[in-house]
């Protein structure tokens, strides 16, 4: 590595959203440097916030075992959620507001009330959920050819680019997010299949475990916030005219089309 630095590989991250993808940040961030990758995002977060864009949640990623060790790491990820990221359920994602696009089922959570706990358990994380939604998360890289390791997703803001709420949630009483079914179409057809144990075991571990990192951090959770626990099947790359529809059993379903048909 050189001396690059964190506001060199923030500026560079930034600029591949209008100039196109960039190649790994491997001069500046070792694959598994989790406190300097967070460090970049951080940079671009407060960048974002002071160009007037509002934080209205966060992400966690890297919630499957498998894409962990595909990656050389034993952790999940997180990044920040945007007003501006949101997606109505049933509309439309101009491909021209996207660079490698890819979409993935998930179960999110809008919260009622603060996570500041940094020791939150499943249990607390559930008590503080308002409503269950089904979602979709369109992920992006601005790392070219997706050729990522863990700290350039991190930070790349997690990968992150577009969400989909079901525009009607679910009280979570009842709900058992352990055995829920996902179903993703793409076009009519079956595109991707998984279950609500693919998120760390339990959608709410994965809440839970975002609760604790962002508190560690002194950025808790707060009532109000959107958080997206993790896909629950493989993602599926995005071609213009594409309309997508994810079910999940027992929470509801939501859907949005790029470009249009």
């Amino acid at each position: 590595m050189t001396d690059v630095s964190y506001e060199d590989l923030a500026r560079r991250l930034r600029d591949a959203y209008t100039h196109g993808a960039v190649p790994p940040l491997r001069d500046g961030l070792d694959p598994v440097d989790a406190a300097g990758a967070y460090a970049v995002q951080e940079i671009n977060t407060r960048f974002w916030e002071a160009q007037g864009r509002r934080i209205v949640g966060r992400k966690a990623g890297l919630t499957a075992k498998a894409v962990q060790a595909q990656l050389g790491v034993d952790q999940p990820d997180f990044g920040v959620l945007f007003d501006d990221m949101r997606i109505a359920d049933g509309g439309t994602l101009s491909p021209a507001s996207c660079l490698q696009p890819k979409a993935e089922a998930e179960i999110a959570f809008v919260l009622g009330a603060d996570l500041a706990d940094p020791d939150t358990t499943a249990d607390q994380a559930a008590a503080a959920v308002a409503s269950v939604h089904a979602a979709i998360e369109i992920v992006d890289s601005r790392i070219a050819d997706w050729k990522i390791s863990f700290a350039d997703t991190v930070a790349d803001n997690g990968s992150s680019a577009f969400f989909v709420l079901a525009q009607a949630g679910k009280p979570l009483a009842g709900a058992d997010l352990y055995t829920a079914g996902m179903v993703m179409e793409v076009n009519g057809q079956i595109a991707s299949l998984g279950v609500g144990a693919a998120a760390l075991g339990n959608p709410l571990n994965a809440a839970a475990w975002l609760a604790r990192t962002l508190a560690a951090r002194g950025e808790p959770l707060r009532a109000g916030d959107v958080l997206l626990a993790g896909a629950l099947g493989p993602m599926v790359a995005l071609h213009p005219g594409d309309h997508v529809r994810a079910i999940v059993g027992g929470i509801g379903a939501c859907s949005f089309s790029y470009g249009r048909d």
